[in-house]
Order: structure tokens, then sequence, then C-alpha cells
């Protein structure tokens, strides 16, 4: 596990400030799409791992728009669904995720090659690029449904988490204890087709401006040993 240090992590926080009263929450725009655009396979194509190489993570940080521009920028991530995870409700849909009633968080489901990229790299982009000390909140975005989560796929990935975060404790990076949770993933919800690939279907929409460009940029400077040439 690469050790993390403090000067680096610090610079990487400020991914999570973007935020002031008048930048928009990403609640608020489900309206935007209207639900008749949407069969019920949640109209996307169905994802496949594309050859036994690849592994799977799944990250709730937040707006599930966020964390999957910054994910799908990151070298030997192979794909990135928008979805829900964590909850009670079968299939839920986004205006029932809003209502922060369904256990549900956003999520994202990564498909990744571990010859490009390990879990302990994911993890660190996990951490450096959200608040992992706000309980059920990111900036403006507040809600159970924003809470920081690690679902693991296997017992493996539960010991990488726990060993990493607990490092990340004992170096008192935050004044304020890590809340993220650490679970298994017990399923993946896909969310509805116009979530998916959205920071680059919608990136003059005021929350793609505001919130999203501002971390993708900060993310490619810590990271531009790491990021995909686009």
């Amino acid at each position: 596990m690469k050790v993390l240090r403090a000067n680096r992590i610090l610079l990487a926080m400020t991914l999570s400030t973007v935020c002031s009263t008048q930048i928009p929450s990403h609640r608020g725009n489900a309206s935007e799409n209207p639900q008749n655009e949407i069969d019920t396979q949640r109209g996307i194509p169905k994802r496949t791992m594309g050859g036994e190489q690849f592994k799977r993570a799944t990250f709730g940080g937040g707006c599930f728009w966020c964390t999957e521009a910054i994910f799908q920028r990151l070298q030997g991530v192979n794909d990135v669904v928008s979805g829900y995870s964590g909850g009670h409700v079968e299939n839920p849909t986004y205006e029932q995720v809003c209502t922060g009633t369904t256990g549900h968080a956003e999520s994202i489901q990564i498909t990744y090659d571990p010859a490009k990229v390990s879990y302990d790299e994911l993890l660190e982009v996990f951490w450096r690029t959200h608040d992992p000390t706000t309980r059920n909140r990111q900036g403006n975005d507040v809600g159970p449904q924003y809470r920081s989560v690690i679902f693991c796929q296997d017992a493996e990935q539960k010991t990488l988490a726990e060993s990493y975060k607990s490092r990340l404790e004992a170096e008192h990076i935050w004044d304020c204890p890590i809340v993220t949770e650490i679970v298994p993933l017990i399923k993946f919800w896909p969310a509805e087709a116009y979530h998916q690939n959205y920071y680059e279907n919608n990136r003059s929409k005021s929350y793609c401006a505001l919130v999203i460009t501002p971390k993708i940029e900060k993310f490619k400077k810590i990271f531009k040993d790491r990021t995909k040439a686009h």
C-alpha cells in the first residue's frame, strides 16, 4: 500500500470544498429528463466485465455524477456505471433515492484492469476526491444518499479498505474523524439512462460547470501521471 504524505493529501482535500450558497445541489435535476425516456431496463446497455482480467469496485462518495466523471479519467479504469447500493428497496428510482428513505447511496461501479491500476490506487483516488469526514453530506448535497461508503466485493477488498482507513486515521490527515462506511456489497442497481456519462453529456449545465469541472481539474493536477489522455 502506498504511504500518503500529508502535504499531498491536504492539497487533495480542496477537491471537496467547492461549495457555497450559489452552487446548485445535485438533487433538483431529476425533472430535467422525463421518465418516458427510460425503459424497464433503465435504458442502458448491459455491461459486461470485458474479460477475465477485469475486476470491479463499488464506491459512494457523494453525487455519482462527480465520482463517475473522476474515475472515468483514471488510467486502468475500463468502465464506470452510476447507480444505487446499500438500500432496502428493490430496483429503486432516482426520485425514491432522493427522498433519503430507501437506504441507498448514490454509487459508482468501476470495472478496472488490476494490471494497470490496483485496488489500493482506487482507494487513494476515492479518499482524496471527496470529504470522508462529513456524515451524509458532500458540499450542498445533503442526505444519506450522499454518504461516504465503500461497498466491498469480497474479503480481500474489505481488508484493504479497512487497512487503508486505519492508516489515514493514524496519520490524522483530517481534524475530524473519518466516517466512511466499509460494508459488503449486496446489490448494485444501475441508475437511469440519463445519469450515465452525465458530465460528458451535460457539461454546460450549472452543476457540471460549477461543481464537477473544478473537481476534475484538480484531480488531473494531483494525479497527472495517472490521468487518461482526453
